[in-house]
């Protein structure tokens, strides 16, 4: 059962691919303002387990609430602009950063902020002429960064990070999770976020972590 506190809630759930279990039963639930790491072995689930909480991925088994809602009952493009993803390998559209970026505000009619897109990039250590540059120029960390503030534009209730700074260097690597950890705590948004780095798991207010043996997988949480 959900209570009225919670936000984001799974209830076992599973997903299974040709007889082949991806990821056994999980149950977990997300609050408003709420940092939370996922991690875990290679082949435990944590991928899946994201693509499944952001309605990319039917899960297989069990269910999972959205603000006490079964999301099966919500529209997907009403859920998805509540419950942001974030790829691990950016996906990038259209020919330059300023077209990903205004993104989010055409798909909801509105005019693109030109001084909050320079704005976010400057705090992400980017130069506010990297928005006419060519997605094609960018590197891969640039990249994560331009698909991050994407989905920063319009503030999720719940934004899924999936290793979004594999490709930073330390200095990026601070600045990033310090952005998400603020975000968390003044726009109350839960964030979780898979991650095999020792330093953001130390910043995390919970850590989740996946496990596999013979009986399948669990998952643990941590303060």
């Amino acid at each position: 059962m959900t209570t009225p506190t919670d936000l984001l809630r799974l209830q076992d759930v599973s997903f299974t691919l040709n007889n082949i279990p991806l990821l056994e039963p999980v149950s977990l639930t997300l609050n408003p303002g709420e940092f939370t790491l996922l991690t875990g072995p290679s082949g435990s689930g944590k991928s899946t387990l994201l693509k499944i909480v952001a309605a990319l991925q039917t899960p297989t088994g069990g269910t999972l609430w959205f603000k006490g809602e079964d999301i099966a009952q919500i529209k997907p493009e009403t859920y998805r602009q509540r419950v942001s993803y974030c790829f691990q390998t950016p996906s990038l559209f259209g020919e330059t950063v300023y077209d990903n970026l205004a993104l989010p505000y055409q798909i909801r009619n509105k005019k693109p902020d030109d001084a909050q897109l320079r704005d976010w990039l400057k705090r992400v250590n980017l130069s506010e002429d990297m928005l006419t540059k060519r997605t094609q120029e960018l590197s891969g960390g640039e990249k994560q960064r331009v698909a991050l503030l994407r989905n920063l534009q319009f503030m999720p209730d719940v934004l899924l990070l999936d290793e979004i700074t594999s490709a930073l260097d330390e200095e990026n690597k601070k600045n990033i999770n310090e952005i998400i950890a603020d975000l968390a705590d003044k726009e109350r948004i839960a964030v979780l976020w898979v991650s095999h780095d020792q330093n953001e798991i130390r910043h995390a207010k919970h850590v989740v972590t996946l496990t596999r043996h013979s009986q399948g997988s669990a998952a643990h949480e941590s303060a």
